[in-house]
């Protein structure tokens, strides 16, 4: 069992914070509570009936309190670390490149290996864990596929939100002018398993949209959540797309080379899906380990390397310091000036 309580901050749990990272906080601090002693939500940018607010237990708690804080909002991050200088925080990676450093003995809980790269590259000297996110149980449950020959109501869905404009624009308009049923879908879904389960062919293309806001695709837990449901992916293989999908193997490629391609591939996956599907072991696979139990044990295996951390710091460890890449840089420099002056 982990000895710390653990706390974990999110700006608010209403309709107008709800998003994919929402539903992965609570998600995290619903299994974390199942091993650790104590496990709250607190927020930090509006109060909320039923949940702590962090100015509220900062200026009651003196720090460094016996509560691990767990911190994921992206934006965020920076001032939430400064207010809590002195806490044991741990930041729950999702999405990298915000741009900003990590202080010195900050531990990093990747979600995905691509972000976990990101820190392993920025904070080589804090600690590392992968913490991989979990589905839905809704998508873990045994899926039975309807008969053969029996055709979905949606020949192709597409989620609007994140989606390319070549996907909107020049794709869905020829691919329904081929005959084909393409739905998109916008706002909240509250039963995207049944969603998913309705399409044979899933459209994601993420990439233009992160590149756009200048940060990465942090997990991408809609394409995994379409195979998990029968669907034939297409999609871009952007950042953490790139940990869970093999091109012509889970998935295919969404804008391969040119539109009258895509047209072609895709309207074969409609035909014949089970052509394009990944094979069943593969697929269990990986969806296995996604289930909420393996990554219950990984959240129990990273937050108790965690606690460790914190151990050593309060009984006196120095954590190591990251050097600066100019530093590095001019080092470099130097080391190559000082070589062409001995050889003078």
């Amino acid at each position: 069992m982990n000895r710390s309580p653990l706390r974990f901050l999110v700006p608010g749990t209403s309709s107008r914070f709800r998003c994919g990272g929402l539903l992965v906080a609570l998600q995290s601090a619903r299994l974390c509570a199942e091993f650790a002693p104590a496990v709250e939500i607190v927020t930090y940018r509006q109060r909320e009936a039923g949940h702590l607010f962090l100015a509220d237990l900062l200026q009651q708690e003196a720090a460094p309190g016996a509560a691990l804080w767990i911190v994921s909002w992206g934006f965020d991050v920076p001032g939430l670390l400064r207010q809590l200088r002195g806490r044991a925080v741990a930041y729950h990676a999702h999405s990298s490149g915000y741009g900003f450093e990590l202080p010195p003995g900050v531990p990093v809980i990747a979600v995905s290996r691509n972000t976990l790269g990101y820190w392993g590259d920025r904070a080589p000297r804090c600690p590392l864990l992968l913490v991989p996110n979990a589905l839905d149980p809704a998508f873990t449950t045994p899926f039975v596929e309807p008969p053969t020959g029996t055709r979905r109501p949606i020949d192709v869905l597409v989620q609007a939100r994140k989606t390319s404009n070549y996907v909107l624009d020049q794709l869905v308009p020829a691919l329904r002018k081929q005959g084909l049923k393409v739905e998109l879908q916008s706002g909240w879904v509250d039963d995207l398993a049944a969603l998913f389960s309705s399409a044979t062919v899933m459209l994601y293309d993420s990439a233009d949209y992160w590149r756009s806001v200048g940060v990465t695709e942090g997990f991408g837990l809609p394409p995994l959540e379409a195979l998990a449901r029968g669907c034939v992916l297409f999609s871009s293989f952007n950042h953490a797309l790139a940990d869970k999908l093999d091109p012509g193997v889970t998935a295919w490629q969404i804008g391969c080379g040119s539109l009258a391609n895509d047209l072609k591939q895709i309207a074969a996956a409609v035909a014949n899906p089970a052509a394009f599907k990944p094979q069943p072991e593969m697929l269990a696979a990986l969806l296995l380990d996604h289930s909420e139990s393996k990554v219950q044990q990984r959240w129990q295996l990273a937050l108790t390397a965690v606690d460790q951390h914190f151990d050593q710091l309060q009984n006196g460890a120095i954590p190591l310091m990251q050097v600066p890449s100019w530093r590095l840089r001019w080092g470099r420099r130097l080391s190559r000036i000082k070589r062409l002056l001995l050889r003078a």
